[in-house]
């Protein structure tokens, strides 16, 4: 049963309440019937409940009752007046037999789980149920410790998060302190303890294609050569393999592709992986499933088979971070090191490794603890910090942490004060190992002659992108010149300026000036200087060709279009999405991109920020130059609203 209702409904589906009085049809959604929950208004004067609207958009883009186009991003909450008008409704306790309460709808929840003797007696009959031999409490861990440690094998070559195929990784994003990698979530102190830590789950998806060439449908941005680190699902593409399949979301990391591990390899490999043909394909992937409050009481700190080791970290400062990120699991108490940060003071010490169990910290048992507790003994330490970790033998993967630099972030929310000469207005955004060559290309044609280059992009796509060459046909005169590629952006054409121009304008631009005796063609090539990476054109068919996503990154920023996205939320809500990059003094400046976002969080419900988004400027203020420490604490002053300015670029297709 739901926790919040008392009642059996699926988990996309929403809450349902039985009301003690007929509900006004003014106040019922038309596409559930039933009465309005988190209500959302469209641009055309209609309600709906949050999630019917969301889910009936995912399908549609029309409004359900006047079916006047409508995309989800124009929609936005009803006037607080509405939501309260609601929230007031009368409603019955759902336990009937147990208790006979009528309460507010806003008031049932609390009523089950402090008041309710009915939904208490049905938590006791099932925790009966799940352990129908258990006595106590004190009885679980013998039985868990009988054989630990299976559960933390790690194949040779493999990631900490492929060794936790089969358990929830329970990971704090919850503060931001130095040693942790956090995201910009807002947590108040009488939040904090409901809402501490973020579920992620890993599984193993297995996706059958009655053509093994066929695309699977969605589009990835990140890898090891970019700040992201990690391979991310930034979209999944409608009537797809993968959206027929229905497990991958958008924000789900891909961790392992036909038993490869592909936690630490480029962008360019990982496409390739992705796009190798197969009738069935095996992918590991980590799903945030959102905030729990759900602690672990085993400890497998005795266990056998596992050496203790005592390691000294000297920071410089109070405020230097030690690059490790801190992980809860929902199958064992503590806190385990995931992953260390490439160039950080822990990554150069050598001596910690990733799936290291914490035991103290500075002579402080965190053996029950949870990361916050970590993250304050650590920000609190002068310049010593001391660790004791409890380490499987075998499993020491501090070999690879240079090819594992899944973020190049620390995020310190006390790092002192902004160094504002870093932030210089003038700099272009951050490129990867990528630079881009201007050319001008002068062709004498015959008049009727085409061009013969078909284009892609425009300032009316969704991304806004500058317009792009996508094939150079075999009977134009530019093809025969040889210098224009497919993947190069158009500037001009016989002065023309290209880069403002939708589509259709780019078309008629190109159709009108090719009926010249001379034409000159402005362009840009973006050359990547690294000769390992697979070519960007590897694939043609299915849903067409597209620059991939690193492409993009290396554009100058005067191709940029850039979007405010304003974000509201409650004092006790978290932004819900997390950031890496900024300047570091061994990598310069770098750009800011969103990593994750939250489900059931206001940058989830927006529905506008996507996984790989460049911030570029917070209420006005340029990121340019800013280091982690220095955005993040200005991200958490924004108690109720704030305004991102972001450019959004398309994941790669594959």
């Amino acid at each position: 049963l739901c926790g919040e209702c008392g009642q059996f409904h699926l988990l996309p589906d929403n809450h349902l309440y039985n009301f003690q009085d007929e509900v006004d049809d003014e106040l019922i959604c038309h596409i559930c019937l039933q009465p309005l929950l988190q209500p959302m208004d469209t641009p055309c004067g209609h309600t709906y409940c949050f999630k019917c609207l969301e889910n009936f958009m995912q399908e549609y883009n029309f409004c359900p009752m006047d079916r006047k186009k409508l995309s989800f991003h124009q929609c936005h909450k009803s006037s607080l007046l509405v939501r309260n008008l609601l929230d007031k409704l009368l409603v019955l306790c759902p336990f009937k037999a147990e208790c006979q309460q009528t309460m507010q709808r806003c008031e049932l929840e609390a009523h089950l789980q402090n008041r309710c003797p009915g939904f208490k007696k049905y938590k006791a009959e099932l925790e009966r149920k799940k352990n129908p031999f258990s006595k106590g409490k004190e009885d679980l861990p013998a039985k868990v410790e009988t054989n630990p440690h299976k559960d933390l094998e790690v194949p040779s070559g493999g990631s900490l998060l492929a060794a936790e195929s089969s358990a929830a990784a329970v990971v704090s994003l919850g503060t931001a302190e130095p040693g942790l990698v956090n995201p910009a979530f807002e947590e108040t102190e009488e939040d904090l303890p409901q809402r501490a830590s973020l579920v992620a789950e890993t599984s193993t998806i297995e996706i059958h294609r009655e053509d093994p060439e066929e695309d699977l449908g969605m589009r990835i941005v990140g890898g090891k050569d970019t700040p992201l680190g990690n391979i991310v699902v930034q979209e999944v593409l409608r009537h797809s393999v993968i959206a027929a399949d229905g497990r991958i979301a958008p924000g789900d990391h891909i961790l392992e592709v036909n038993g490869v591990n592909i936690s630490s390899v480029t962008h360019c490999q990982a496409v390739s992986f992705l796009r190798h043909p197969g009738p069935v394909l095996h992918l590991m992937v980590l799903q945030e499933k959102g905030f729990s409050s759900k602690t672990v009481q085993q400890d497998s700190s005795s266990a056998p088979n596992r050496e203790v080791i005592h390691v000294t970290l000297i920071k410089k400062d109070r405020s230097e971070p030690l690059g490790i990120k801190l992980i809860r699991k929902t199958d064992e108490a503590g806190i385990f090191i995931l992953d260390l940060l490439e160039g950080g003071l822990a990554a150069k010490n050598g001596k910690l490794s990733r799936n290291d169990r914490v035991l103290s910290i500075n002579g402080q048992d965190l053996r029950q603890g949870t990361p916050e507790t970590a993250a304050q003994i650590i920000q609190t330490s002068e310049s010593r910090v001391n660790f004791v970790v409890l380490r499987q033998p075998g499993v020491q993967l501090s070999d690879s942490v240079e090819d594992s630099s899944t973020s190049n972030s620390s995020s310190s929310s006390n790092g002192g004060s902004p160094v504002h000469h870093r932030r210089r207005l003038d700099q272009n955004h951050y490129r990867r190992k990528s630079t881009y060559q201007k050319k001008t290309v002068s062709i004498k044609k015959e008049p009727k002659e085409s061009l013969g280059i078909t284009i892609g992009g425009g300032r009316d796509n969704r991304n806004k992108l500058p317009i792009y060459v996508t094939s150079v046909q075999p009977i134009g005169c530019l093809f025969r010149d040889g210098r224009i590629k497919r993947g190069d952006i158009l500037l001009s054409i016989n002065g023309i300026d290209l880069t403002h121009l939708n589509y259709y304008e780019a078309v008629s631009a190109l159709k009108s000036n090719a009926a010249s005796h001379s034409v000159v063609l402005k362009a840009l090539e973006i050359l990547v200087s690294d000769p390992t990476d697979p070519p960007l054109d590897i694939k043609e068919q299915g849903f067409g060709w597209s620059p991939l996503w690193i492409m993009w990154l290396g554009l100058p920023s005067y191709l940029h279009c850039c979007q405010d996205i304003v974000l509201s939320k409650g004092n006790l809500e978290s932004w819900g999405f997390s950031i890496v990059g900024g300047f570091e003094e061994s990598k310069g400046n770098q750009p800011f991109f969103i990593k994750t976002i939250v489900p059931g969080t206001p940058a989830f419900r927006d529905r506008r920020l996507k996984c790989g988004d460049e911030i570029v400027a917070v209420n006005g203020v340029p990121a340019i130059g800013m280091s982690n420490s220095e955005l993040i604490p200005m991200l958490k002053e924004q108690r109720n609203k704030v305004t991102l300015t972001v450019v959004s670029w398309p994941g790669s297709l594959v």
